[in-house]
């Protein structure tokens, strides 16, 4: 009885973690999607005042533009001209509200003014400068004595000639600006470059600093406060307990306006969001006690049956373990396969870039001076342009630039071909051009055999000729058996290479041939030509380690294809065959079948 209580308890017990974490999820999942709503409205409140701020110093920005070239200022040389331009600025500061319009000479000197709020020299203003630069030139600034917070355009006057003569500036009421919006949304406020509060909708506000030691603000007055913040999600959250004037807590969103220079940023009272979740997390940890006490009452009643149960339990739980020891054992030794297979997979994919990567290695040579004569002969033929240019002769200059273009066309075919044979092909095999396929190997290996004096003969068919398979793989199948060919008779005056497709019928099914002959001493054991690591060069020999002929034998095999070596008594001869591709199967040979 004791244990059976004890018991109880315990599942009391987890029933109230289980509580407790649900609730905890619930909440926390709650006031992240009420957040999320809390966003797109603050969001949309912070667009809708900077909005306003930027509209409102438009107007002024529009006014310093339009003013600049005015009629009346166009005349300031003469001293009667002066009263009216003086005139004129003040009934546009007074119908704007504008704090102050002048206008400024090309050293800074203000010539006329509506009030002269901003002295008599402007020289040392960043929005002077900018002005005599030919662009609109803005800044900000707190006004002296009275402290009135300024927001200022200049914009620049041009001559006749197109040089800047001076320039209208407009000094703008940033209070004014304010008086629209002030209170009719959460706390929004724009910080100038140096993190300063310059336009609030709460005056408490104004020129507040941002601190360097973390999120928040400090004010003016020098006061140390606690500055913490921390991401709900993708939201940031401020604590502003350090403040009367704002919320306990705030989600804090920030918009760069650079058309004013600023940073406009929102504080907006997260208390709503953490009530509705909270609410949330209590209303599901009632549903969920309720489901638990449900749930206890049906386990009380199923106790006694569980402990008729007990010794079938038991046996079935021993048969299990057997089982799943059994089970895991089958588990491994797949697992065990499985990796053995795709090891052996990765191996042979490795051996195949490895077998690509030793051919290009001992064409390298010769692909080197292939592409060294071309260098050479751009070089001599840009020189002989350039005398030509030189001598008033501009129809063999064009002449020595089309043999140019020739000769980077020329390399840029040789580096294309050495590109793709030595990428890892991924792609699935499909239809091939066999003519282009055996080209392209040809022009990898043609320089090694001019080095060597092989003659290579090759007719190109006249349509193309397809086969199914993958065209770099098969394009180093034809590398190796013309390099296999051109080194077997490297110790012998005359050496010779053809090569043909043919077409040949098995079975009543058409199938293509390449033959590769050369006249070489011929194979000396026809029947190890395929196996790893035989070879005929001499032990410790750098020109290979016997593994061409039984990669190329790999790659044929894979596609479906065969290849064999034999003697012809003149020399050896191996034979390419393989699939031809069908256009109306558009796959592989299976499929061909069937639409056959």
């Amino acid at each position: 009885m004791t244990q059976f209580h004890a018991h109880r308890w315990i599942i009391l017990a987890l029933l109230l973690g289980a509580v407790a974490a649900v609730a905890g999820g619930v909440y926390r999942l709650g006031y992240r999607q009420a957040l999320d709503s809390l966003a797109e409205r603050s969001t949309a409140d912070l667009a809708l005042a900077s909005d306003r701020v930027t509209t409102q110093l438009q107007v002024y920005q529009e006014l310093a533009v339009l003013m600049a070239d005015h009629p009346t200022l166009k005349r300031l040389e003469r001293a009667e001209a002066r009263a009216a331009a003086q005139g004129l600025l003040r009934e546009v500061a007074d119908k704007t509200a504008a704090l102050d319009v002048f206008f400024v000479d090309r050293a800074g000197r203000v010539v006329v003014a509506a009030e002269g709020v901003m002295g008599r020299d402007v020289t040392q203003t960043g929005y002077f400068h900018r002005a005599m630069q030919g662009a609109l030139g803005t800044g900000y600034g707190v006004l002296q004595p009275d402290g009135r917070r300024a927001y200022i355009y200049a914009a620049p006057d041009f001559d006749v000639d197109g040089r800047v003569r001076g320039a209208l500036v407009v000094v703008a009421d940033v209070e004014d600006v304010e008086q629209t919006w002030r209170g009719s949304l959460p706390a929004v406020f724009f910080t100038n470059r140096g993190g300063e509060v310059f336009i609030a909708n709460r005056r408490e506000l104004l020129f507040w600093q941002r601190s360097a030691e973390g999120p928040g603000l400090s004010p003016p007055d020098g006061r140390q406060v606690a500055l913490r913040s921390w991401l709900e999600g993708p939201h940031e959250i401020w604590d502003l307990r350090w403040s009367p004037y704002l919320p306990e807590r705030a989600l804090h969103q920030a918009v760069n306006l650079p058309q004013i220079g600023m940073v406009g940023e929102i504080l907006v009272d997260v208390a709503p969001a953490r009530r509705l979740a909270g609410l949330q997390a209590a209303a599901m940890a009632a549903i969920v006690l309720a489901l638990g006490a449900m749930l206890g009452l049906a386990i009380e009643r199923r106790r006694t049956l569980a402990e008729a149960n007990t010794v079938l339990e038991s046996r079935v739980a021993a048969r299990t373990r057997a089982l799943s020891a059994t089970n895991m054992r089958l588990t491994r030794e797949v697992q065990e396969r499985q990796e053995a297979e795709a090891a052996l997979k990765r191996a042979q994919q490795d051996l195949v870039q490895a077998g690509k990567l030793s051919a290009l290695g001992q064409m390298s040579a010769g692909i080197s001076h292939e592409l060294n004569q071309p260098l050479m002969a751009i070089q001599q033929y840009a020189e002989n342009g350039e005398a030509f240019v030189a001598r008033g002769k501009p129809e063999r200059a064009g002449e020595n630039l089309g043999r140019i273009a020739q000769m980077a066309g020329r390399m840029a075919r040789i580096i294309k071909n050495l590109r793709a044979f030595a990428r890892n092909e991924s792609e699935p095999m499909g239809r091939v051009d066999l003519g282009q396929v055996i080209a392209s190997a040809i022009e990898l290996t043609e320089p090694r055999l001019r080095q060597d004096g092989v003659h290579l003969h090759w007719q190109p068919p006249a349509e193309p000729v397809f086969a199914w398979g993958g065209e770099v793989r098969l394009s180093q199948v034809f590398v190796n058996l013309i390099n296999n060919a051109a080194d077997a008779m490297l110790e012998q005056e005359q050496r010779e290479i053809r090569i043909a497709i043919e077409t040949r019928h098995d079975e009543g099914d058409a199938r293509l041939a390449v033959i590769v002959r050369d006249i070489g001493p011929g194979l000396k054991e026809p029947e190890k030509i395929f196996d790893p690591f035989y070879s005929t060069k001499a032990v410790g020999s750098s020109e290979g380690m016997g593994l061409g002929l039984s990669i190329s034998y790999g790659l044929v095999q894979s596609f479906g294809g065969h290849i064999r070596g034999a003697n012809t008594g003149d020399g050896a001869e191996f034979t390419v065959e393989l699939d031809r591709w069908r256009a109306q199967a558009g796959t592989g040979p299976q499929q061909q079948d069937e639409v056959a």
